[in-house]
């Protein structure tokens, strides 16, 4: 176990509770995703069986994910309190979201990439000669596409994740320029435009602005309109962003993971689960995955809000460190 440094031993003090609530939190909502997909993927038949009155086996299996989830995460914060600050959880929270967030940059920008070629050689009548006739006909279905062709890109992307930890947005951002380039000279200049291309630069631009989201609220740049704000101490604007972060923040990512989520007829699952595409013919065969786009803004939004949370709640109680400046914030 690792011994925390001279100057964050005071800091240590009265957190547990505080870091096993932004862990459980954490690892519920980890928890409810798995179980999303043990009922939709797996034919499980979820929690919710319980509490219309039908006890399943499986059923309770799903519901003591809760239980390991939340007992593990106070198990975790009390048997560290005395080597983990408010700091130091609120760091590695922070990794967790950067890891999710750098997965999900290398996947969409293989997938776009792979499937853009995928439907040139498509609408262009080339796959054929790449291919053949039965693979051809197979790659114009969504459900085979969906899982012979972007799943694996995902795991590519997670492999990379794992070797690279950092986030590239800039270069996701290059992208979207340059596609958008790329359509208006083939547009005026050689009069030549394919639905696949629009479908690109949508599909790499909702991932720029969904997968940044906590990355911005990391760093502290989102636009913030305040009146009162700037001239608190930095304490009470602690205070401020850890009622925020709960109330506002981790709140609204619930919202959406249970409003998308809840049944196999939601909004976020109804196009996974069909593999649904859009009506553009020959386009990309990538909707689906758009809609997952939110799911994973919600994710990262609620790690980097816990995150959040504890640097703030940190800032609260005057801990040392820290990353926001005692200066007064100019937004």
């Amino acid at each position: 176990m690792t011994a925390v440094s001279d100057h964050e031993t005071a800091d240590v003090k009265a957190a547990p509770l505080l870091r096993g609530f932004a862990w459980a939190v954490v690892a519920c909502m980890f928890a409810y995703l798995f179980n999303c997909y043990l009922a939709y993927w797996q034919d499980w038949p979820g929690t919710l069986d319980l509490l219309e009155g039908r006890i399943e086996t499986l059923a309770v299996v799903q519901a003591a994910f809760y239980v390991i989830a939340i007992g593990g995460a106070f198990t975790y914060a009390f048997s560290t309190a005395e080597t983990r600050s408010l700091r130091r959880d609120a760091e590695t929270l922070n990794g967790i979201s950067v890891y999710i967030i750098c997965a999900a940059f290398w996947a969409v920008l293989l997938i776009g990439i792979v499937d853009a070629f995928i439907s040139f050689l498509r609408v262009e009548g080339m796959l054929t000669a790449w291919v053949g006739e039965d693979l051809t006909r197979q790659l114009g279905r969504a459900r085979f596409r969906g899982p012979y062709v972007h799943m694996p890109l995902v795991v590519v992307g997670i492999l990379i994740a794992t070797i690279r930890r950092n986030i590239d947005f800039i270069w996701l951002a290059l992208l979207v320029v340059a596609a958008e380039l790329i359509i208006v000279i083939t547009r005026f200049i050689f009069s030549y435009e394919q639905a696949f291309m629009g479908d690109l630069v949508r599909f790499w631009y909702a991932a720029l602005f969904l997968f940044a989201s906590a990355y911005t609220l990391y760093t502290d740049t989102h636009v913030r309109v305040d009146v009162f704000y700037a001239g608190f101490s930095r304490p009470t604007r602690g205070r401020i962003n850890a009622l925020g972060a709960v109330f506002l923040g981790l709140i609204f990512c619930w919202t959406i993971l249970t409003m998308g989520m809840w049944t196999k007829s939601s909004i976020l699952i109804t196009p996974l689960l069909g593999f649904e595409v859009s009506q553009s013919g020959y386009g990309m065969y990538i909707k689906y995955l758009m809609a997952s786009f939110l799911a994973v803004f919600a994710v990262t939004m609620m790690v980097q809000f816990a995150s959040s949370l504890l640097e703030a709640a940190a800032n609260a109680r005057g801990d040392s460190g820290g990353r926001e400046s005692d200066e007064t914030p100019v937004h």
